[in-house]
């Protein structure tokens, strides 16, 4: 299995499956998108490589696949690793993958980019309240799942996992400190402690800042 994975390394989303394609042991190469200067949004983008417009997409020979849950349930399917021992945890697995994408890493993603990526003067303060509000929310409901387990779904380290994890070890301020989430803090430190493991900066080729800055 040799991949290319179109992302960006500021993208948590692309981490997701940047992480699982490394930690898989599987052969890949990461294939830059110009995210800040607005490649994703160009006809090209959309006519080439996905019609959403959106990252990441992985391409395997012709496999061509969007949204990050749905590669990570492709590089589990492809290489056998990240699923739980007991069959009928899967439906367990997709149910913190869906949770994570509606209500973890969107809100995530979206406070971190008002809050980093737009010009201070443009930042929305009563809508990056808003949603570190959400933000909390979903912290708490990891905090209280992660009590006395080592990882979200049976005794091993699965996709659910890696999609959960993927904007948590990035260094720009929206709200989330380990320190106040220990139970978090452990488990990421788990995941940081697997053979492969690497940051989001140093998987993948950054976007900011952007070359006309």
């Amino acid at each position: 299995m040799s991949v290319r994975l179109y992302c960006f390394g500021e993208s948590g989303h692309s981490y997701k499956a940047a992480l699982a394609l490394q930690l898989a042991g599987v052969r890949w190469e990461p294939v830059p998108i110009d995210f800040f200067n607005g490649e994703t949004r160009t006809e090209a983008y959309r006519r080439d490589v996905n019609e959403m417009g959106e990252a990441p997409v992985l391409v395997d020979n012709a496999v061509r696949l969007a949204q990050s849950g749905v590669i990570l349930d492709y590089i589990v399917e492809r290489t056998g690793r990240f699923t739980p021992p007991v069959s009928t945890d899967r439906r367990e697995v997709l149910r913190w993958v869906l949770w994570d994408n509606h209500k973890f890493s969107s809100v995530a993603g979206t406070t971190r980019f008002l809050m980093n990526f737009l010009p201070e003067e443009k930042r929305p303060k009563e809508v990056i309240a808003f949603f570190q509000g959400r933000l909390r929310s979903a912290f708490e409901t990891l905090e209280r799942h992660l009590d006395g387990r080592d990882w979200i779904v049976g005794e091993t380290l699965t996709a659910a996992d890696l999609s959960c994890c993927s904007y948590l070890y990035y260094p720009e301020p929206f709200g989330f400190a380990r320190a106040d989430w220990p139970g978090i803090d452990a488990w990421l430190a788990r995941l940081a402690a697997q053979p492969g493991w690497k940051h989001p900066y140093d998987l993948m080729p950054r976007a900011w800042p952007p070359a006309s800055a």
